[in-house]
């Protein structure tokens, strides 16, 4: 296939409809496994066990690739329920500091506009370009200090933006109020008992870098075009990158047809591995590619 719209031109009509076919028993059965997760590893952390700093790590890691629920939430794929899909979006959005409404715009502007200069929104905070900007990028402070200027303009009903709808902001604005009050409910819980801090406050600080990683795969290094096949990349992985990534490795697919839930990119996947044009052989390759190309 030259591009991703004859690619989905010639999908026969009943294959749409299967691959597009929401469940929430696929949901919840995946949202289980990695809640349980996040909180038999909090558990662990309050036990103190043996070595349990090392879990600091593995529960920001947990936590902070909730983003890939939050992103697919925005595309109201990984429940049947439009309810459960906006309710998860808004818990998971919370515990990364990435509010729900107003990502839902960003990230379709994303989708509208995928890895064109000047409109899509992802491309104001530049790849990195060297070393030291790498690092920097890498970190996860860029994504702190801008995440947190978002919701302090959305906050005092100061946030414009062109992907933003006038219609949508009272509630982007509802929502960020809500989420201060808690942030703020959440820090002063720290003066009665530290355990927020160890369980969620310093993992997400810990596990932010490897979301970088990870989210600079997606597009980085792919050419300024409009065609899917060329400006998204596809990362072949492990199962359990899978799984803590809800199937986003599965990106180009993702970008073509995004209407087909998480549970379902793999089957989208066989049907297109021949047309692929960008991948890549796991994320540290990916990353040891990009390097290169500036060093």
């Amino acid at each position: 296939m030259s591009d991703h719209k004859s690619f989905l031109a010639a999908l026969p009509a009943s294959d749409k409809a299967a691959l597009t076919e929401t469940s929430n028993r696929a949901g919840l059965t995946h949202l289980a496994a990695h809640g349980g997760l996040i909180l038999v590893t909090g558990f662990l952390i309050v036990l103190k066990v043996p070595f349990w700093p090392l879990l600091l790590l593995v529960q920001g890691v947990l936590i902070t690739f909730l983003f890939t629920l939050e992103h697919e939430c925005t595309h109201k794929t990984p429940f049947r329920s439009e309810r459960l899909n906006d309710w998860v979006g808004r818990v998971a959005g919370f515990l990364i500091l990435n509010p729900f409404e107003w990502f839902r715009y960003f990230h379709l502007a994303h989708h509208r506009y995928t890895n064109l200069p000047g409109q899509d929104p992802e491309l104001a905070g530049a790849k990195p370009e060297t070393l030291g900007l790498w690092i920097a990028h890498v970190s996860g402070l860029p994504y702190w200090r801008g995440n947190l200027a978002v919701l302090a303009r959305l906050v005092t009903g100061r946030f414009r933006a062109p992907y933003a709808p006038e219609r949508a902001l009272p509630r982007m604005a509802r929502e960020a109020r809500v989420m201060a009050l808690l942030y703020a409910a959440a820090l002063g819980s720290l003066i009665v008992s530290p355990l927020l801090f160890w369980v969620w406050l310093l993992p997400v600080l810990l596990g932010q870098p490897a979301l970088r990683l990870y989210l600079l795969a997606e597009h980085g290094d792919c050419p300024f075009v409009a065609n899917m096949f060329e400006n998204t990349r596809t990362t072949y992985t492990n199962r359990i990158v899978r799984f803590l990534t809800w199937n986003m490795p599965y990106h180009v697919e993702h970008h073509v047809f995004p209407a087909v839930p998480f549970h379902r990119l793999p089957d989208l996947h066989r049907r297109m591995r021949d047309a692929l044009k960008v991948t890549a052989d796991g994320y540290a390759a990916f990353t040891r590619d990009y390097l290169a190309r500036r060093l």
